[in-house]
This record gives structure tokens, C-alpha cells and sequence, in this order.
């Protein structure tokens, strides 16, 4: 069985981060090894959550796992509370040497940096991204790491330029969440070292949950280390979460929990399913 950490935070009540990417790539096939970098009692769209940076604890979990000589096959890693984060997780991927390196730059959505990060916190998210083998920003994010100017809607020539700077920061894939061709669609693109692009659209639900970022992230990231090729990680991903937000949609209390992924896991089993047959 291959083996991912997930290096992100851990909210007690409410899905995302690590509360989606524990159950999501288990029941993928994957053992899932956990590295919380924040500790909240339920993410922030609650009022009054209790939050702890868990920097201190980090050196100490990874140090014991060294000497247990535990290996990753891939190492992920979503939101990082720091610059200091950022360095010890630099200092994970040197240590455990996984075979896939898979960045989700948490850091920005809708033009803008996240509450708590400094302006020059993409700079140091962007010396991450440079040990990554696939980096998987939103359309905010990559605007920030490239220095491209932030827009809503997105012509194929701005998404290719975004994509082709996105990897001269050292990835070997790169890829775009929240592509907005058109008011019907809603997309992500791909290119890889070698040029190649692709871009799957998929039905825009005009329905906001918490989570979603994180469910694609995990998805594609256990997927790739399952040995799927890029477009076809991407493709189950992003139905995924298309197929996860309708559902959700029909629930009045998802708003501030999340999204019900718990509900489409069967379609998400039945899907990877399909896909395994056609690559044997």
C-alpha cells in the first residue's frame, strides 16, 4: 500500500484541510499519515474558533518518524500557518525524499491574500513551490506567485501564459483551479515541463462551500500517487467536486460545515474504479 503525509491544518469541527484529505485518500487506497500545522476547534467561517500554530510540535512528530525510518511515497501539503512552516516543511521534503512532491499554495482566494499573511508571504510560498513536482494553485494564487495581474475572466492565451510561468518556479506539472472561460463553465488547466496543456471544464454551480479547494486538492494528489497520468487525476478531481457541490447544495447547514463529501464518496470509488480498468 503506498503511503502520503498530508502536511495542513486540522479543524475539530467543520470539513476541510485535514478533515477531508484523511478520509478522502483513505478510502482511495492510501495509507494516510497526518502532520497538523494548526490545531482550530472549527475553521474560521465560525465565530469565536479557537486556533494554535502547532510550529513547536513539527521537528519533534518528524524526528520520531526518522528514527522509526517510516518513507512517503508522496508528500502533500495545503495550508502552512508561516514562514516558519514553510521552512520546516521545506526540511520534510529534503528528509523523507518522496517521490511525488505535491504543493496546494493555501494562501489567497478572490484577488486576495488570506486573513494573517503578510504581503510577502507569496515570495516565501514561491521557494516551496520550486521543490514541488506538481503545484495546484487557484487563479488567485498563481496570479501572486507569477506577479500577473488578478482577473475573473480568463481567455485560453492569459491561462497558457499564467501556466508557462508558473513552472519556471521549478515544478514539473502545473495546475490551475477556478479557470473562468465562460459564465456556464468552470475549469482547470494543466501544463507539464514538457508544454503539453490540457484544460477540463465542468458545469459552474454558482454555490460557495468550504472545502472544495481541499477535496480537488486531495483528490488529484492521491490519484497522481495511485500512478494515474495528470489529466486523468485532474479530470476525476474536478467531477468530483462538481458532483460534491450539488449534493451539497441541498443541505441548509453546508454553508459554514463544509462540503458532504461523505455522501459521494461511492461515486468517487466507482469512478476511480473506471479509471484503473482503462489503464490496465
Amino acid at each position: 500500500m503506498k503511503r502520503i503525509v498530508s502536511i495542513q491544518d486540522f479543524s475539530c469541527i467543520g470539513k476541510c484541510s485535514q478533515s477531508i484529505a484523511l478520509p478522502v485518500l483513505s478510502a482511495m487506497g492510501l495509507e494516510c499519515a497526518a502532520l497538523p500545522t494548526v490545531l482550530l476547534s472549527a475553521h474560521t467561517a465560525f465565530d469565536g474558533f479557537y486556533s494554535r500554530e502547532l510550529t513547536d510540535s513539527i521537528e519533534p512528530i518528524t524526528g520520531h518518524w526518522k528514527r522509526l525510518g517510516v518513507r512517503f511515497d508522496t508528500v502533500y501539503t495545503g495550508y502552512l500557518g508561516s514562514e516558519a512552516q514553510v521552512a520546516l516543511v521545506e526540511q520534510v521534503i529534503a528528509d523523507f525524499a518522496a517521490a511525488l512532491v505535491f504543493v496546494d499554495p493555501v494562501m489567497a482566494d478572490h484577488g486576495k491574500l488570506y486573513p494573517g499573511f503578510a504581503p510577502d508571504f507569496p515570495a516565501r510560498m514561491k521557494e516551496l513551490c520550486r521543490r514541488a513536482d506538481v503545484i495546484t494553485p487557484n487563479v488567485t494564487e498563481a496570479c501572486l506567485l507569477t506577479g500577473e495581474n488578478y482577473c475573473e475572466r480568463h481567455g485560453e492565451g492569459f491561462v497558457r501564459a499564467l501556466l508557462e510561468k508558473l513552472l519556471l518556479l521549478g515544478a514539473k506539472t502545473a495546475i490551475v483551479t477556478g479557470i473562468r472561460m465562460d459564465e456556464n463553465h468552470m475549469g482547470v488547466a494543466a501544463m507539464d515541463a514538457a508544454g503539453r496543456f490540457s484544460l477540463h471544464n465542468t458545469e459552474f454551480i454558482p454555490s460557495v462551500f468550504y472545502g472544495t479547494g481541499d477535496l480537488f486538492a486531495s483528490t488529484c494528489a492521491g490519484a497522481l500517487t495511485l500512478g494515474m497520468p495528470a489529466p486523468a487525476a485532474i479530470a476525476l478531481a474536478a467531477d468530483y467536486v462538481v458532483k460534491t457541490i450539488r449534493v451539497t447544495a441541498q443541505d441548509s447547514d453546508a454553508r459554514w460545515y463544509g462540503v458532504n463529501f461523505e455522501q459521494t464518496l461511492p461515486y468517487l470509488m466507482a469512478r476511480l474504479g473506471m479509471v484503473e480498468e482503462n489503464m490496465k
